[in-house]
């Protein structure tokens, strides 16, 4: 072996070793737990192995079943929204000449406001009785709407509040990638004619596509983790219209106390983004590879 391959080997041990504190020794009490039934007896937990019983519990579970399927919707109407909006206004950003730093500072509000202060804003703005939404719709002379009492709306609700809180973020990645972008290569295209859809197809998509992917990952894996925003303006309800996996894995972890079963889930939806993020990887490097 090298020295130099030698020592930047020792000089990254410090930092494995306290990753494996912070993360890898925690996952691996989760599966251990996850494992075990687990009750609490006078203050102290009582371990009962029970092997992968509570797994095969986990994937019968209907409201595991019906977290799952809202974490999905949830995940692709939230991102999708966020990615177009994210994209767009940061296209648009970067052809703006007077202003721009006011427009920056406009578009990135959202994201600086505390979790709790959002879900507090909208909860008023959903309300039915006196929330601006409804009253908007009353100068219209159309009836008010239950929108996060209504299990055909609520989901679409807390999604458009996640859109609001999250495109700002998307905002400024895709304009950093944007504005590193190399200008001769716009230069050429515009001596030849290019409009400004053959620009963005030809141009700017293809070279953006590696910051799209990233931001797009991040996003995803983000959002399936979702809780406050489910927590603050609708508690899963009604019914299970708005449950996702990490409320559900709030309830029986916490509420219930069945710390196992909610270590299993937790191992569960903690393999699946992982899988998740493995096979977008294997797909953008072998779209770089062909590139």
């Amino acid at each position: 072996m090298r020295p130099e391959v030698a020592t930047r080997r020792w000089m990254l041990a410090p930092a494995l070793l306290l990753f494996a504190a912070v993360a890898v020794l925690p996952i691996a009490e989760l599966v251990a737990m996850s494992l075990a039934r687990i009750d609490w007896i006078q203050g102290k937990a009582n371990w009962q192995y029970v092997g992968l019983s509570q797994y095969a519990r986990v994937f019968g579970d209907p409201l595991f079943r019906a977290g799952a399927f809202n974490t999905l919707l949830f995940a692709a109407g939230a991102v999708l929204a966020q990615m177009v909006l994210g994209f767009a206004l940061a296209l648009m950003t970067t052809r703006i000449t007077r202003g721009r730093v006011l427009y920056r500072t406009v578009f990135l509000l959202p994201i600086l406001v505390p979790g709790i202060v959002i879900g507090a804003i909208w909860k008023l703005m959903y309300n039915f009785d006196f929330g601006v939404l409804n009253q908007m719709l009353g100068v219209f002379g159309l009836a008010p709407v239950d929108w996060l009492g209504n299990g055909a709306t609520a989901l679409l609700a807390v999604i458009v509040v996640d859109v609001w809180h999250w495109t700002p973020f998307v905002f400024l990645l895709m304009l950093a990638g944007l504005e590193s972008l190399p200008t001769d290569v716009y230069e050429a295209a515009r001596v030849d004619g290019a409009t400004f859809w053959q620009e963005l197809r030809h141009v700017t998509l293809p070279l953006m596509l590696p910051a799209i992917v990233v931001t797009l990952v991040f996003r995803l894996i983000v959002s399936v983790k979702v809780f406050d925003e489910i927590y603050l303006l609708t508690g899963g309800g009604p019914g299970t219209a708005t449950e996702v996996v990490s409320y559900t894995i709030f309830r029986r972890f916490f509420t219930e106390g069945q710390t196992g079963y909610g270590s299993a889930m937790s191992v569960v939806v903690l393999f699946a983004l992982a899988l998740a993020f493995i096979l977008a990887r294997a797909v953008t490097r072998r779209r770089e590879a062909t590139t």
